[in-house]
């Protein structure tokens, strides 16, 4: 079962368990503007216990630098807490914005959300 955290004309955001993964699905441009929305969706959902995290970019037209941040951000906050996160489906477009930023490095991708959580989190309680 989805549940939207964010919903409005820019930007939803909603998510779901699958395999003990959250898979957070953002659907609208990843940039300056709703990447601040991103990272406080996520990082609530750290805040309420879910540690292992697939970020699904599967309907995301366009990332900026801003997203790129972002999303640094989250990852730090996550491992912080001894969790996880893989991200979904980008483009090739997509995934060349991270090879230009080197930070393909320290993400891993997936081409889907299923594919990303194929496996079960292999540290620390599945996410709730």
């Amino acid at each position: 079962m989805r549940t939207n955290i964010i919903r409005n004309q820019a930007l939803s955001v909603s998510h779901h368990c699958l395999n003990g993964w959250t898979v957070v699905e953002v659907d609208g441009e990843f940039d300056a503007h709703t990447a601040p929305q991103v990272r406080e969706a996520a990082i609530g959902l750290l805040d309420h216990g879910h540690r292992h995290f697939v970020l699904d970019l599967c309907f995301v037209p366009f990332l900026d630098s801003t997203a790129l941040g972002a999303m640094v951000a989250i990852s730090k906050r996550i491992t912080a807490q001894q969790g996880s996160l893989r991200i979904a489906c980008p483009s090739s477009r997509m995934r060349k914005v991270f090879e230009i930023s080197g930070l393909q490095q320290i993400f891993d991708f997936y081409d889907s959300p299923q594919d990303a959580a194929e496996q079960a989190p292999r540290t620390g309680a599945p996410a709730p």
